[in-house]
C-alpha cells in the first residue's frame, strides 16, 4: 500500500515539475534581479538581467482621438445596422445609457449588452470619414502578445496601425490593414504566415481583417505572438531563442517596443463596393475592446513597474534609475551606463557598473571601498576587491615570508576578541 502511494506522488511530482519546468522555460526567465551567495570569503551579490512580468497595459492607458468632436452623441444622432438600414438606434452624449465616450473602448464591459466606443456617422460623405485612436503610456513598454480589437461596427475597410518609439514625436506604420490591398496601398497582400526569420521586420498589408459583418468576424489582430514563434518555435517552448535574438539583434527588440500606438481609421466598413448616399446612418466606426499586453521595459535593470503621478516607472536596482533604468546612481559610475543582456541564458547578465558597496561586496585585506566604483587595496595586495597579493604578479611568485606576513582584514576581525583583552588592539591600525 505504501510503494503504490508512493508511487502516486512521485507521478504527481514528474506531472507538476514538467508544468513548472515548462512554463518557466516560456515566460519565467529574468524574474530575479540579484542572489545572495555565500563563499568562504563571505556572502556576495550574484547579480543577473531581470525584467517585469507581462501585464494588461490598457490599464494604464491614456487616449486622445483626432478630430476631438468625432465622437457621436453631441449633437444627438441616429445610427442604423448595416445589415438592415431601417434597424436604427439613438446616440446621445447626455444619456448614459446611449453615451459612447471614448473610454468604453478599454473598460470592464459592465453594462449590457456590451459598452462600446462609436464615432459620428458617415453624414459627411463623399468627404473621407478619418479618426486617430492614440494609444499612450507616457513609458517605453514591450508588447509581448497580440495586440487585439474588437469592432461593434463591422470592421472598417481601411486602416493602419502605427507605432512610436519616441512618445509621439514620430510615427511608423506596423500594418496595413484592407479589403484591397493592391488598390489602396499599392501594396500585394500577405499574412504573418508569410514571412520568415528573415523577414519577420517587414511591414505587410493584410486583407485577412478587412471583410465580414458576423459576429465572429469584428475582431482584428496585430500578431506579436505569430512573430515570436519564428524564433521560440510553433508553441513558444524555446523562448531561449528568442530571447538570444532580441539581445543581439537591436532593430528586433525594437520593434516590439513602443511608446505610443495609433489607429488611423481611413474607411468604415460598407459590406458593399458602392456606398448608399441614402442610408449614411450605416457607416461609422464602434471599437468595444482593445487588448494591449506588454511590460514595462528597464533595460532588464528591474523586476517591478509601479504607477505614480499617473506614470509608470520602473523600480530599478543594480544601482540604476530613471524611469527605464536608463542611467546609473550617483556614485555609481565607474563605467558608462550598459543595458542588461538575455545572454548567457537563463540568468542572463546585469552590466552593472558597481565594484564594491561597503554591505555586501566588501573590499578585502584592509582595502577601502571609493565611491563604490573600486578599492583602494594595501600595497601588498591587488585584485578588484584586493583578493591577492601584489607578489602574485611577480615573476618570481610569492615567496615564504609574504605569504607569512599577510593578514586579510576578516582574519584580524575574528583575532580582536583574543587580542583585546592583551592590550594590544590598539596597535592595529585600520
Amino acid at each position: 500500500m505504501y510503494l503504490s502511494r508512493f508511487l502516486s506522488l512521485h507521478a504527481l511530482w514528474v506531472t507538476v515539475s514538467s508544468v513548472i519546468q515548462h512554463y518557466t522555460s516560456a515566460w519565467g526567465h529574468y524574474d530575479v534581479c540579484k542572489t545572495q551567495i555565500y563563499t568562504d570569503e563571505g556572502k556576495f551579490w550574484d547579480y543577473t538581467a531581470c525584467q517585469p512580468e507581462a501585464i494588461d497595459m490598457m490599464k494604464y492607458v491614456k487616449v486622445s482621438l483626432d478630430p476631438p468632436d468625432i465622437t457621436c452623441g453631441n449633437p444627438p444622432e441616429t445610427f442604423c445596422g448595416m445589415g438592415n438600414p431601417y434597424m436604427c438606434n439613438e446616440c446621445d452624449a447626455a444619456i448614459d445609457e446611449l453615451a459612447h465616450p471614448p473610454e468604453l473602448m478599454f473598460d470592464a464591459e459592465g453594462r449590457y449588452p456590451s459598452t462600446y466606443w462609436q464615432s459620428t456617422t458617415w453624414k459627411g460623405y463623399p468627404q473621407p470619414l478619418l479618426v486617430n485612436i492614440t494609444l499612450y503610456w507616457n513609458k517605453t513598454i514591450e508588447l509581448t502578445d497580440n495586440i487585439v480589437i474588437t469592432f461593434e461596427s463591422g470592421r472598417p475597410d481601411l486602416m493602419i496601425l502605427e507605432k512610436s518609439l519616441d512618445y509621439g514625436r514620430t510615427w511608423q506604420p506596423y500594418q496595413y490593414y484592407a479589403t484591397d490591398c493592391l488598390n489602396a496601398f499599392n501594396m500585394e497582400p500577405k499574412t504573418v504566415r508569410d514571412l520568415s526569420q528573415q523577414t519577420v521586420l517587414e511591414i505587410i498589408c493584410t486583407e485577412e481583417y478587412s471583410m465580414g459583418y458576423m459576429a465572429n468576424s469584428k475582431i482584428l489582430h496585430f500578431e506579436i505572438k505569430d512573430r515570436f514563434a519564428f524564433f521560440a518555435g510553433p508553441r513558444l517552448h524555446n523562448m531561449a531563442s528568442l530571447y538570444g535574438q532580441l539581445d543581439t539583434t537591436k532593430n528586433l527588440r525594437d520593434f516590439f517596443t513602443v511608446t505610443d500606438l495609433r489607429i488611423r481609421l481611413l474607411r468604415p466598413a460598407t459590406g458593399e463596393i458602392y456606398v448608399d448616399p441614402q442610408h449614411l446612418t450605416r457607416y461609422f466606426y464602434a471599437i468595444s475592446d482593445i487588448k494591449v499586453i506588454g511590460r514595462c521595459k528597464c533595460n532588464l535593470h528591474a523586476t517591478g513597474c509601479r504607477e505614480e503621478n499617473k506614470k509608470l516607472l520602473c523600480e530599478c536596482e543594480h544601482n540604476t534609475t530613471g524611469p527605464d533604468c536608463g542611467k546609473c546612481k550617483k556614485n555609481y559610475q565607474g563605467r558608462p551606463w550598459s543595458a542588461g543582456s538575455y545572454l548567457p541564458i537563463p540568468k542572463g547578465t546585469a552590466n552593472i557598473s558597481n565594484v564594491c558597496d561597503n554591505e555586501l561586496q566588501i573590499c578585502q585585506n584592509g582595502g577601502t571601498c571609493h565611491n563604490n566604483v573600486r578599492c583602494q587595496c594595501p600595497a601588498a595586495y591587488t585584485g578588484v576587491l584586493c583578493e591577492k597579493r601584489s607578489c602574485e604578479m611577480d615573476p618570481d611568485g610569492c615567496s615564504q615570508s609574504s605569504a607569512q606576513g599577510a593578514i586579510s582584514l576578516p582574519c584580524v576581525i575574528l583575532l580582536l576578541p583574543l587580542i583585546a583583552p592583551l592590550g594590544l588592539s590598539g596597535f592595529l591600525i585600520f
